[in-house]
Order: C-alpha cells, then sequence, then structure tokens
C-alpha cells in the first residue's frame, strides 16, 4: 500500500507540472457520450430506460465478424441508441443486444466494488424514486439497494451562519440505487441550477435528466495510468489526487463507508462540455474485485463512448501512449471508430462525428440561484 500511496503523490505533482508545461491536446472530445450497457432483455430495458426519459433515436447491426474486428466479441450485435429529451451533446445511453453474451458483467455486488461502474441524473424528485427502488427491493426482492438521499453543500455555495427560513440553504440532495446490471446515482438541486449540467424534459415520467457524469472503480499500480485521458483524450483533469472517505457525508453515504474507510478520487472534465465528466475511485482496502467481468460482451456496464471530428489524430495519440486500440472500422451504426481497453481498465469506443450537435454543450459553467 505504501508503495500505491507514494505512486499517487507523484501522480497528482506530476500531473500540475504537466498542465503548465504543455498543453491538452484540442481533440475535440465533448462530455462522455454514451454508457454502454448489454442487455438480454432489450424490449424490457426500452420500457424501463423510457421512464426516465430516454428514447430510441437510432438502432443498427453488425455481424459477429464484424464485432470480431471491433470489440473482440465473437457474437452478432444488435443496439439502440437512447437520447433524453433534446440533449444529444453528451449523456445516451446505448442498449447492446449481443446474440452471445460473454458473462454476467460484474453482477450485484457491494459498492465500491472494483470492475463496476456508475451512471448518474438529475432529478426534480429524490423522494419518489426512493420509495419506488425500496419497495422494489422490499416487496419484490428484487436486486436493488438503496442508501439514503443525504443534503450537502458540495459547491460550498452557503456561508456560516447567513442561512435561516427566509434565506434558505442551497445545495443538492444525493443517493445511489445499486443494481445488477447497472447502478444509478440520483441527485436534486435545491436552490441553484446549472444550466447544461441535468436538463429535464417536462414530459418526462419521473422527472429525470440525461447522464450527467459516470463513476468508475478501478485498482491501479499507478495513477499516471491515468494520465491518456488527458494527453491522448483530450480531458482535463480537475485537480491534483486526493483522498477522501468516510470523513465526508457525500461518499459516506453514496458508497456506504464503514467508519475509517477511504478511498483516492480523481476526476476528469472535457475542456469542450461542463457536464459528462468522469470520477475515477480507487478503494485504500480490500474491496470485492469483479473486473475480469468488466469487458465487452458480458451483461451491464461495460463500454462507455466519446465523439471527435478528429478521430484519426485521436487514433494516433492513443498509439504513442503504447496503447493498441483496434482497427478503425464502422460500428453497428455506420459511424466511423475505434474501441480500446485503457490500463485502469476501462473500455472506450471513440466516433467520428463531423457535425456539431444540435443542443451545443456548454463550456462555462454559471449558477443561477432560484427561489425553491
Amino acid at each position: 500500500m505504501k508503495k500505491i500511496i507514494g505512486s499517487f503523490l507523484f501522480f497528482g505533482l506530476g500531473l500540475l507540472s504537466y498542465a503548465q508545461k504543455d498543453s491538452i491536446p484540442a481533440t475535440g472530445i465533448s462530455g462522455l457520450y454514451e454508457a454502454m450497457i448489454a442487455t438480454d432483455d432489450a424490449a424490457g430495458q426500452l420500457r424501463y430506460f423510457g421512464e426516465f426519459g430516454f428514447r430510441v433515436t437510432d438502432s443498427g447491426f453488425i455481424s459477429r465478424e464484424q464485432a470480431v474486428k471491433l470489440y473482440g466479441v465473437p457474437s452478432a450485435l444488435k443496439s439502440y441508441r437512447l437520447q433524453n429529451g433534446g440533449t444529444d451533446s453528451h449523456g445516451l445511453i446505448r442498449l447492446l443486444v449481443w446474440s452471445t453474451p460473454l458473462g454476467p458483467g460484474t453482477g450485484y455486488s457491494e459498492p465500491e466494488t472494483i470492475g463496476s461502474r456508475m451512471m448518474v441524473m438529475k432529478t426534480k424528485d429524490i423522494v419518489r424514486l426512493t420509495d419506488i427502488f425500496t419497495l422494489l427491493r422490499k416487496e419484490k426482492q428484487q436486486k436493488w439497494l438503496v442508501t439514503e438521499p443525504f443534503f450537502d453543500d458540495p459547491l460550498r455555495i452557503n456561508k456560516n451562519g447567513e442561512t435561516d427560513f427566509f434565506k434558505r440553504p442551497v445545495g443538492v440532495r444525493e443517493n445511489a440505487v445499486y443494481g445488477e446490471y447497472f447502478t444509478h446515482v440520483f441527485f436534486q438541486r435545491y436552490g441553484y441550477e446549472i444550466p447544461g449540467y441535468g436538463t429535464i424534459a417536462d414530459s418526462t415520467p419521473l422527472k429525470t435528466s440525461e447522464l450527467t457524469h459516470h463513476d468508475f472503480f478501478i485498482r491501479v499500480d499507478s495513477m499516471p495510468q491515468l494520465m491518456y485521458l488527458q494527453t491522448a483524450l483530450g480531458l482535463r483533469a480537475e485537480k491534483a489526487p486526493e483522498v477522501d472517505g468516510d470523513f465526508l457525508r457525500g461518499p459516506r453515504a453514496v458508497f456506504a463507508m464503514r467508519e475509517g474507510y477511504t478511498h483516492w478520487y480523481q476526476g476528469f472534465v472535457s475542456p469542450n462540455n461542463i457536464c459528462g465528466k468522469l470520477k475515477f475511485f480507487m478503494p485504500r482496502g480490500s474491496k470485492p474485485d469483479q473486473s475480469a467481468h468488466q469487458r465487452p460482451g458480458e451483461l451491464g456496464l461495460t463500454l462507455h463512448s466519446f465523439y471527435t471530428s478528429k478521430l484519426d489524430y485521436v487514433y494516433l495519440l492513443v498509439k504513442r501512449h503504447g496503447i493498441k486500440p483496434g482497427d478503425i472500422s464502422n460500428n453497428e451504426f455506420g459511424e466511423r471508430s475505434f474501441v480500446f481497453r485503457g490500463p485502469e481498465g476501462a473500455t472506450w469506443q471513440i466516433i467520428e462525428k463531423r457535425n456539431a450537435p444540435a443542443n451545443m454543450p456548454k463550456t462555462k459553467l454559471e449558477l443561477v440561484f432560484t427561489k425553491d
């Protein structure tokens, strides 16, 4: 463990000096585009995500031979692209239906299991969602583990002693719902909004937004293994790696941390989008490891995608990092793309899109205060 801790500290210093000496490459990559979820019940999942406001905007198919070439999976593939409302620049879902899945995925497992992934969306009613999943667990005996929503001020907006009934505190209420094939994180804002970071259409049954950010539980030998996200994909590290844990209200509640437990945290965001963030967590203590099932072809949340108009440039940058991407070929939607696995165990598909999204992402974070 001393070796790992030292590596993290070294990475933090190295990252700061790198940012000063070199510019982040202009890859054109925006926030994370899609969370890609493999399912053996397409009709059920389409109906399920429809309640969260996601509708099918495209579908496609590739043969077993094409899937081997692109994904390394010996199985034909049918896919559905799902979009929430008018948000087409980030936060989409792609349902993958493999003819022959390779395995069950990371499965229903305890919080912070290595290899697990979480997808986050904003809601207007977190209590309603908590009640729904709690009843599914209790009365239907379904595999959902629901954490209690908690209120916090992560942006440190409130000033000590200046809030009361009339000048109400602003902040976020958040919780997690751990499932068999994917894990939800929901949050509800009070007293402020961030335009472009969680857009909820009025017609959405459960009053939920696109996916705003994504959590990855990993185990790496040293944090420099994440540097390719900055130097090859053009994302920006939010700050140096840090330790958080049970002493912070948010991690303690969402990750159901026991006393004295901590993990390392590193976040990345695109300079082209305030939303679609990546958050990486590395537990510092013993946790189950299901990373062997975190691969394309397994069920559950196993891939993520980005898009760029500079596909060949990004492909070259990835190769320069000693990472071996697959060949560039058309995916199931006819888009030029390539797939690669990062040294931390995440699998990415980079897609070529020449046209800008209809709803351009926000690149400047602004707080708009409300009266609730």
